[in-house]
Order: structure tokens, then sequence, then C-alpha cells
């Protein structure tokens, strides 16, 4: 069986670690029954380290809980330490948020198939990116 590969933005992270989005389930049962796997580099965890430490309000969170999130995404998610080439990166669209090319490019580099999101700028780049997907979590496939 071969699993899906998977690269989540920052904010779907969020929805796993934090939020316990429900819009998540069936990504959650995907990986934990082997048939997807999420891909995260230094550069992608590095941000999501960096937001864990935001005060969310209600469901802001200490610095312990912080690194029990950190500790879970290491587990759930598949560390690559590669980049894919420069001319590959060129072939990307360039994201209207800078700081969402990162997730272009390691969807890139870990030959996901889906990067999955709610970030509008991201979507708006759905049609025009190859080889990969980008999909909300709720238009994640179901085969």
């Amino acid at each position: 069986m071969t699993s899906k590969r998977l690269v989540l933005d920052t904010n779907i992270w969020l929805d796993w670690l934090v939020f316990n989005d429900a819009s998540l389930l069936y990504l959650k049962k995907e990986v934990s029954e082997g048939r997807a796997e999420i891909f995260i580099d230094a550069a992608c965890e590095a941000e999501l380290e960096r937001v864990l430490a935001y005060p969310f309000g209600r469901h802001s969170i200490d610095a312990a809980a912080q690194a029990a999130c950190i500790a879970e995404s290491r587990c759930i998610a598949r560390r690559i330490d590669t980049t894919a080439s420069e001319a590959d990166r060129r072939q990307l669209p360039l994201c209207r948020d800078p700081d969402d090319q990162k997730l272009l490019e390691l969807a890139l580099a870990s030959c996901a198939q889906y990067l999955v999101t709610k970030d509008h700028a991201l979507l708006e780049l759905a049609r025009r990116v190859q080889p990969f997907r980008i999909v909300t979590p709720r238009k994640f496939p179901a085969n």
C-alpha cells in the first residue's frame, strides 16, 4: 500500500495540535492508519514553534504545552533535510505571502502529493502548482 505524502501548513498544524479541529478527523485517521504520511523540514518546524507561542485567547498554551505540541508533531511527521534543486524551485509560482513559499518548496522537496491548507494565498495557487495539489482538509481525497 502506497501512502499519500502530505505537507501541512502551520494553521493546519495548529488545528491538529491545539484546537482539535473536527475537519481534520479524516486526515488524522489516514495518518494513524498509515495511508498518509506528513513531512516537515526545519524551516516549517521553526515557524510552528514560533506560532505556538502566540496568544490564542482561551486556547493560549504555556511553554510546557508548546513543547508537547512540538514533540507530538515530531512523532507525527517525517523530518526531511533535503531541498529541491534551484531549477525545480524556480518552476514553482511565487506566493503572495513570502512566508508561505517555504511550504511550496517543502511539498516539492518531499515529493508530496498534497499541501493541506486553509490559507487563501496558497489556495489561489492551486491551479498553477505541479506536481502536487493544494487542498483544504475537507477536500483532501478519500481515495
